[in-house]
């Protein structure tokens, strides 16, 4: 048999024919060709079934992307600051979420209980019917698919504080009567006034009921400005001697404002005030008996005793 690796001979043709293509059956051979070598498929890279979560870091505002089956978190309210205030009311606002979607509401906490709530795409929040000079801490907590975000930083907030003329007369008092002048009466001493103001809410004329001992009258103070003013007629004593005396009667004349006042409930209140008295008396007779006209003025300090 001739050595096929010898220069110049062929190899002695197969009996069956070769199978197309340049390789022949597992024991045959190649034509023309170098001898056969086995082919080894190329690499081919796993197929990869899982998407990747793709996470892009922005130097400038920290933007985050996440994956699509991943539910985004519920962003801390950020950048609390007060807005416009009243008397009675507060406002502050907030930063809408730098990425992801917006939550649904809002909900606003104060005094560990919850105040209100607003939208999803509201960044403001007001609150009405509060006291006067007085101050409020509230948190914000974003709530989007039942899931709620963590508090925000406590922000504290102030109703304004009115001025005293805005002061409302109510209530009881006691006052303080003393004289600037010594009066023959003596009447350094203690009054008690009842006031009833003549507006549900807010300052307004206001209706006086005084008492001093035994003796009593009624008058209306008149609002204008920060000043009230009022007069009344009332019979402390009469002219003459026992048992033969007659009426005395003295025009009262008062003028008082309010120096002090707290916030209660929503009105701005009084809580001290002073003003001034007179006294004048007509000249009055009778058959038998005679009293000067005369006048008298006293300071009054007044503290409510309710």
């Amino acid at each position: 048999m001739t050595d096929p690796e010898v220069t110049g001979q062929r190899p002695p043709t197969a009996s069956t024919p070769a199978a197309p293509g340049p390789l022949a059956s597992a024991e045959g051979t190649v034509a023309d060709h170098e001898p056969a070598v086995a082919q080894v498929p190329a690499a081919v890279p796993p197929r990869v079934t899982l998407v990747a979560v793709i996470v892009v870091a922005a130097l400038a505002g920290g933007l985050v992307v996440w994956a699509p089956w991943t539910q985004p978190p519920v962003l801390r309210p950020a950048r609390l600051a007060a807005g416009p205030a009243t008397a009675n009311s507060i406002s502050f606002r907030w930063a809408r979420p730098v990425t992801g979607p917006l939550p649904d509401k809002y909900v606003i906490l104060s005094g560990g209980k919850v105040a209100g709530s607003v939208a999803g795409s509201a960044v403001s929040y007001r609150q009405a019917g509060l006291t006067p000079a007085n101050s409020y801490q509230y948190r914000v907590v974003a709530v989007r698919g039942g899931k709620r975000s963590p508090q925000s930083a406590a922000l504290t907030v102030s109703t304004l504080t009115p001025p005293m003329s805005q002061a409302r007369l109510q209530g009881q008092w006691q006052v303080f009567v003393k004289n600037v002048h010594q009066s023959p009466q003596n009447k350094n001493g203690t009054l008690y006034w009842t006031l009833f103001p003549a507006c549900a809410t807010g300052t307004c004329d206001v209706v006086a009921l005084v008492k001093d001992g035994k003796h009593s009258f009624r008058m209306r103070l008149t609002r204008v400005g920060a000043v009230y003013r009022g007069h009344a007629v009332a019979n402390f004593t009469p002219c003459g001697p026992r048992g033969n005396s007659f009426p005395d009667p003295a025009t009262l004349k008062f003028r008082v404002h309010a120096t002090k006042a707290v916030g209660e409930g929503q009105e701005w209140v009084a809580t001290s005030w002073t003003g001034t008295m007179w006294w004048i008396y007509k000249y009055v007779s009778s058959a038998t008996y005679y009293c000067h006209a005369a006048s008298y003025k006293a300071t009054l300090s007044g503290t409510p005793t309710d």
